[in-house]
């Protein structure tokens, strides 16, 4: 079986801490993590989200000075543990914890960056293809370096890993944030921590969760604090900073809802394609309705022949009634001719 390419990835989580109880309590309520004792090792608890393992609580070891704080170790993929330590040292960082095997879990070094920040790198035993997409609910889906240098710093990493810098995004007098990732996909971001910030150069795993301000209440509930409220950032979602019980820095991610589409109204007529098809078919013999032959028979009330007949019977009217007039007038132009024949005839007498 072909090994997982686990190069620059994010592939393990762990809480350094000296309350175990009260870890498991606090994160399952915040983050929603089934915990299951590690069978190896029944004091290493395993965090479950769904039936993935996706980080671990650890009892702080004795050797560790009492104000070193719980702390959260990010764990970075590789296939040459000992190499990579080696190239760190020479690129200006420095081992803390040696090459080591861990029976189960795979070869490990815990290393520090040269500005200071911790971190660790493993070949682990095993490793599930990384998943496409936003993360799932309850497991870690940003990482965050804040630096004295995060030029510096990304320049150290990505020699190490092959990350690429996507975007530097100008936060005004916060300086520029350095996003980073592989192959185009976005991983986590760099910026230089404010002087105020207690402490050195730290890395900040973010848990991808239904909502920021729900478990803002959860937080103060569970003896938490809360660092930076909740707040939207750049490209959606909103995020809040925190501090559990035992004063280790974790911080909750709610991706962006994504964007709503309206559905477009159902058509009655348009159900399936069955019954277009039906009604199509139906539709075709219309035509025929439109061509009614008793509309055709209209033309015989153009020929109206009793207007014709009115016509015919008016010229016999007017002849008639002209031949009267002539007449009339003969017969008076013959009386005129006899009055005048008469007149004449008294004259000669």
């Amino acid at each position: 079986m072909e090994a997982v390419d686990v190069r620059g990835r994010f592939v393990w989580h762990q809480l350094l801490t000296r309350d175990i109880p009260g870890a498991k309590s606090f994160y399952s309520k915040l983050v929603g993590w089934s915990m299951q004792p590690w069978p190896p090792d029944p004091t290493f608890t395993v965090c479950h989200a769904g039936d993935a393992p996706t980080a671990g609580l650890m009892p702080m070891a004795p050797e560790f000075p009492a104000e070193v704080p719980a702390h959260w170790m990010q764990y970075i993929g590789t296939r040459d543990v000992d190499s990579v330590a080696e190239a760190a040292v020479l690129a200006g960082g420095y081992i803390v914890k040696q090459p080591a095997d861990m029976k189960g879990a795979g070869r490990y070094s815990v290393l520090a960056d040269p500005q200071g920040a911790v971190f660790a790198i493993i070949d682990p035993e095993t490793a599930r293809p990384e998943p496409q997409g936003p993360p799932p609910v309850a497991q870690f889906s940003w990482h965050e370096l804040a630096t004295t240098d995060n030029e510096a710093a990304f320049a150290f990493y990505a020699n190490l890993f092959g990350w690429e810098a996507i975007q530097r995004m100008d936060m005004g007098e916060s300086g520029v944030y350095l996003i980073f990732g592989q192959n185009g996909v976005q991983k986590g971001g760099m910026y230089i921590k404010s002087p105020q910030t207690p402490g050195q150069p730290y890395w900040l795993p973010y848990c991808n969760v239904p909502s920021v301000d729900t478990a803002a209440a959860i937080v103060e509930k569970g003896g938490g604090k809360i660092i930076q409220p909740p707040m939207d950032v750049p490209g959606g979602g909103r995020i809040i900073i925190l501090s559990d019980p035992a004063g280790a820095s974790f911080a909750l991610h709610a991706q962006p809802l994504p964007a709503a589409t309206t559905a477009p109204k159902p058509e009655p007529v348009r159900k399936t394609a069955a019954q277009k098809s039906n009604t199509r078919v139906k539709a075709a013999p219309k035509p025929k309705a439109k061509a009614k032959p008793k509309a055709k028979a209209k033309p015989k009330a153009k020929v109206k022949p009793k207007a014709k007949a009115r016509k015919t019977s008016a010229r016999p009217r007017v002849k008639v009634k002209a031949k009267a007039t002539a007449k009339a007038r003969t017969k008076s132009k013959a009386k005129a001719t006899s009055r005048a024949r008469k007149a004449s005839a008294r004259r000669k007498k």
